[in-house]
């Protein structure tokens, strides 16, 4: 058996995650905690812009440990009036539309977390799950499962894998309920040989090439 490569390097990750703050305080609390493990490893935070809600709760936390340059927001301008109370927090980008935004946060993260969230959290997560599958990108796709609120979506894949509707191998999401434990798995990924040759002959949604490195994506940027 080949020896694991070294760590992945974790310059940025993309947080998914609610702009409310649930019914149990330890959904906020669990936002705090991984921005404050975020900061500790001096990883820079790529999300969704807002400023209530869990969205706000770590973005706030990164922001107080590593500056406005470590929080990248991408946000809808239609989605300003709900998702944004006061100042913005960190790097700002509005766009035009959520194709922009997500294919956006994807091209600026190493890796991506969901935490809890509605349908919006779902679908940024099937988002990147599936660019995955396809070959657009080989990014680790983790979730925070806090409370267990992700086993259910867990036993759906677990079915559907079952079922034929989902190849073993794209059954590879890290899930964890401990920051550190999320992020040293996420640092040890190794995608698989075939989904890595597969990215060789894709083509990147929206126009933009999410398969690059964080850092790849700012130096574009500048």
């Amino acid at each position: 058996m080949a020896n694991p490569g070294p760590p992945r390097e974790l310059k940025k990750l993309c947080v998914f995650c609610g702009a409310s703050s649930g019914t149990d305080p330890e959904y906020m609390a669990a936002a705090k905690a991984l921005g404050d493990y975020l900061v500790k490893e001096k990883i820079g935070l790529v999300y969704g812009g807002g400023t209530v809600g869990l969205m706000g709760e770590i973005a706030r936390t990164v922001q107080a440990g590593l500056g406005d340059e470590g929080v990248l927001g991408v946000i809808p301008e239609a989605l300003t009036p709900r998702e944004v109370s006061g100042s913005l927090i960190g790097k700002t980008h509005i766009v035009k539309d959520m194709h922009t935004r997500k294919a956006l946060m994807a091209q600026h993260a190493d890796g991506f977390i969901a935490m809890p969230g509605g349908f919006g959290t779902l679908e940024e997560l099937m988002e990147v799950v599936t660019w995955q599958q396809l070959g657009f990108h080989a990014k680790p796709i983790a979730l925070l499962n806090i409370r267990g609120f992700y086993d259910p979506l867990l036993a759906f894949v677990q079915h559907a894998v079952e079922q034929g509707f989902i190849r073993p191998m794209h059954n590879n999401l890290i899930v964890s309920s401990s920051p550190e434990e999320l992020v040293a798995a996420m640092r040890a990924f190794t995608p698989p040989v075939s989904l890595v040759a597969s990215i060789m002959n894709s083509t990147a949604p929206v126009g933009l090439d999410v398969s690059l490195s964080s850092q790849e994506a700012d130096r574009q940027a500048h």
